[in-house]
């Protein structure tokens, strides 16, 4: 089984995900599918239908939030040399042909969230900006073009 890196903060929203669904979500579900059957004939009760639907996609969800967390290995930033890029760093850089500066988080896969800046260290931008230091220029090759980034600034929250 491969551990999966995953920031403090990353683990503590999927367990309050995970929380939600198995405190509220799921006994309001359960509290729904009974009050569909004591409305009479089931093959032709849309609400305990979709109900049920429901209650499969929680039960799905759940067994998914609690197999990233069994796999999830919290890295704690503080432990890190913070003079490279690594996992938690926050990475101010210049694309040196668009001329424009990008800031990008590098986090696990779970966590990625690319509008919010928040890239996977597994991802191209991501392999390729590791283990950089400021100063230091890295390409990067995607389908429409290849991007050239100079590291500006490597920050740890």
């Amino acid at each position: 089984m491969q551990r999966v890196p995953m920031t403090p903060d990353g683990y503590q929203k999927l367990q309050g995900e995970l929380e939600r669904l198995l405190k509220v979500d799921r006994p309001k579900n359960i509290k729904d599918i009974a009050e569909a059957r004591a409305h009479g004939d089931l093959s032709e009760n849309a609400e305990y239908h979709a109900a049920k639907e429901r209650q499969s996609f929680i039960e799905g969800k759940i067994q998914e939030l609690q197999s990233k967390l069994a796999m999830a290995e919290v890295i704690d930033t503080s432990k890190i040399n913070q003079s490279k890029a690594a996992f938690g760093a926050k990475v101010k850089v210049l694309d040196i042909e668009a001329d424009e500066e990008h800031i990008f988080t590098l986090v696990g896969p779970d966590e990625a969230d690319v509008k919010n800046g928040k890239i996977s260290i597994t991802s191209p931008v991501g392999r390729s900006l590791l283990g950089k230091e400021v100063g230091d220029t890295t390409k990067v090759k995607a389908p429409a073009r290849t991007m050239e980034y100079e590291i500006l600034e490597i920050s740890f929250e």
